[in-house]
């Protein structure tokens, strides 16, 4: 396996800022075109006398008339006003990255504009474009408590787009960001769900002209998190949790980016990196020393066995051990073992022994009191710390409200205090934060395999052939690949492809550990699994690549690379053109659809899975051939199939 570190060096970044000052003129006043590239943001003063912005690239709209603006103790800001240009400068940043690239770069062209309101108040609006996208910001400046009471922003998407947004049939929808991923042209947004007009971020847009906008946040602190209300007309208004009742913020209001992502082909979607980009620099009080931050695979017991006893998760150890693994992940259930610090104290002593990690399972509403800077989280950290345990995994948050944003940067920052790596689950998907805090390892938010045991499930395979280029493009998650066992509508290989085309720095492989050992016909493809890679130095999309029907996705560990397939639909031919690769040989371990082959049978492999009407399953086969960047591979996909590539540079 690989393990990187983040050096110290490094994690910090690296800032240079061109200062290009302006004063303002008369002329300045209003009408403002901010341009980078062929991308060009217009601000202006909208018919209704609100502050407005458009964006178009290559001069055609990407974003129509959107209104800018915010409400703050009862004071509507934004409308009538005037806004002078304070200061222009250039940001160049480079840093590490745990994920899809060893390295994010990153150029932008920040603009900070005065805003004067009637009353001769003022506050600051901040746009910044990249070739990545354009993101703007707002500051309002105050002492004490500031009340916020909802956004004015809006985006307006060009008519005949296409959008993806994930969708759930109960109140979940909004609490854990775990739906699946549709699509509905921009016109059906306000009625398309049964759950109402409001989605959560991001939103993909297919947009007519041709290439992608996708709809965001960045840098979520001290602020409650945005979701996107369909108001008709084309249009997204800011929505939040609170709604009408708002929330307080202590000092100044410095909220979120909003962010609009632009990318021309697929393969650029699935690299932007402008949300990580956007976030603060990790602070270098906590993370001076960062070796402790190691990525890596985990097991977990839970898809097999749920509720899990000690000795299960001993024998777990031994497992991580023999498929290479780095980490036990221990879920629900280590509270009740009598004696449970010093049972997780003597885990984590043997698996330490083994160089295996422990991470254990905590629900966030037993440490979630802000009293006193969050003692009792504190004090819950520090018993893990005690017992040699390396993370934790906090549960069902449930929202994103103000409330539980400062919740979940507390714990982020507590556990770096000592330490301690986080995944977090039942919360909103990522807007960065693991660039500033670079122990959280992988986060939720998503619709993972851990629905195939639920009676909405099994996961379709449009939806996985979809979130590489929606909820995947902000950052990790940790979806709990390869489902073997419970596959539901997927094949085999498609379930193996799902290592490569997903990502996660903490990755936790849900399929049963013994089946993967023991089971023959896994057997061919166990190399792949035990050194398939959790973060990866290069990633390329292959051009065939359409949101929902296919995801073909190489990325490059050191010299090597490996190639996920997925596909939705009918058995396809696909041919694979092997140009990312270096120069020299390279010798490809080949895993497609055996359609010819048996099916698997299914039942009694998963004494936990609900195998509905999906008892069988496609199964893979092996083949090898030398290959070199000037040749192709042609590989048959299944019907919901999917292949895998391992090429070992010779």
């Amino acid at each position: 396996m690989k393990n990187v570190f983040y050096k110290s060096t490094l994690l910090f970044g690296f800032l240079f800022v061109i200062f290009s000052c302006k004063t303002s003129t008369g002329d300045d006043k209003l009408n403002q075109t901010l341009t980078n590239g062929t991308t060009e943001v217009s601000l202006f003063t909208a018919t209704n006398g609100q502050l407005a912005f458009q964006v178009t690239k290559n001069q055609k709209v990407v974003l129509d008339t959107s209104l800018l603006g915010l409400k703050i103790n009862d004071k509507h800001l934004g409308k009538n006003v005037e806004i002078a240009l304070l200061e222009q400068k250039e940001i160049q940043i480079q840093y590490p990255l745990n994920g899809i690239k060893s390295e994010a770069s990153y150029t932008g062209d920040l603009h900070t504009y005065k805003v004067s309101e009637a009353d001769g108040t003022y506050w600051k609006l901040e746009f910044q474009l990249s070739n990545e996208g354009v993101a703007y910001r707002y500051v309002v400046s105050g002492q004490g408590t500031q009340h916020v009471q909802g956004e004015e922003s809006s985006f307006k998407i060009p008519s005949q787009t296409k959008v993806w947004y994930f969708e759930r049939d109960s109140d979940w929808k909004l609490k854990s960001h775990a739906g699946e991923w549709l699509s509905a042209d921009i016109s059906e947004m306000p009625t398309v769900s049964k759950m109402g007009p409001i989605q959560g971020l991001t939103l993909t847009c297919e947009l007519p002209q041709g290439g992608y906008a996708l709809l965001a946040e960045a840098a979520l602190y001290n602020y409650s998190g945005m979701r996107l209300e369909a108001v008709g007309n084309n249009t997204f208004k800011a929505n939040f949790e609170e709604g009408d009742a708002g929330f307080d913020v202590t000092g100044d209001v410095t909220t979120p980016w909003r962010c609009i992502l632009l990318a021309d082909t697929l393969n650029d979607l699935a690299n932007n990196t402008m949300v990580a980009s956007l976030n603060p620099a990790p602070d270098p009080k906590l993370f001076t020393d960062t070796n402790w931050i190691k990525p890596g695979k985990s097991v977990w017991h839970w898809l097999s066995g749920k509720y899990v006893d000690y000795k299960e998760e001993h024998d777990m150890v031994d497992d991580a051990v023999e498929l290479n693994f780095s980490y036990n992940m221990v879920d629900d259930g280590w509270e009740r073992w009598p004696n449970k610090w010093n049972k997780v104290t003597e885990l984590s002593n043997y698996a330490k022994e083994k160089g295996i990690g422990i991470f254990i399972w905590k629900h966030s509403k037993e440490i979630n009191f802000p009293e006193d800077d969050y003692t009792i989280m504190g004090q819950f950290l520090d018993s893990v710390k005690q017992t040699g345990a390396v993370g934790v995994k906090v549960d069902f948050m449930n929202g994103q409200s103000k409330s539980i944003i400062s919740f979940d940067e507390a714990l982020l920052r507590k556990a770096a205090e000592r330490q301690l790596m986080v995944n977090f689950h039942g919360c909103q998907q990522s807007s960065g934060e693991y660039r500033t805090y670079p122990n959280e390892v992988t986060r939720e938010g998503i619709r993972g395999l851990e629905v195939n045991h639920m009676k909405e499930g099994p996961l379709t395979a449009s939806h996985n052939a979809a979130l590489p280029f929606t909820r995947y493009v902000t950052g990790h998650g940790d979806y709990t690949p390869l489902g073997l066992t419970e596959p539901g509508e997927t094949t085999w290989a498609h379930q193996l492809a799902t290592l490569v085309t997903f990502y996660s720095p903490f990755n936790c492989i849900a399929e049963n550990t013994q089946f993967l050992l023991k089971n023959k016909s896994i057997q061919p493809a166990l190399d792949f699994i035990q050194t398939v890679p959790s973060v990866w130095d290069e990633t390329f999309v292959l051009p065939q690549s359409k949101i929902g029907e296919l995801a073909a996705i190489a990325r490059r560990d050191g010299n090597d690379w490996y190639l996920g397939v997925l596909r939705s639909g009918a058995t396809q031919e696909m041919i694979i053109d092997c140009s990312f690769l270096g120069d020299g040989e390279y010798t490809a371990e080949i895993f497609t659809d055996d359609i010819e082959a048996e099916r698997i049978d299914l039942k009694g492999l998963n004494k936990e899975a609900d195998l509905r009407q999906w008892d069988t399953a496609v199964p893979f086969k092996k083949r090898t051939e030398t290959v070199s960047k000037d040749k192709t591979i042609t590989i048959q996909l299944a019907e919901h199939g999917g292949a895998t590539i391992k090429f070992i540079k010779k």
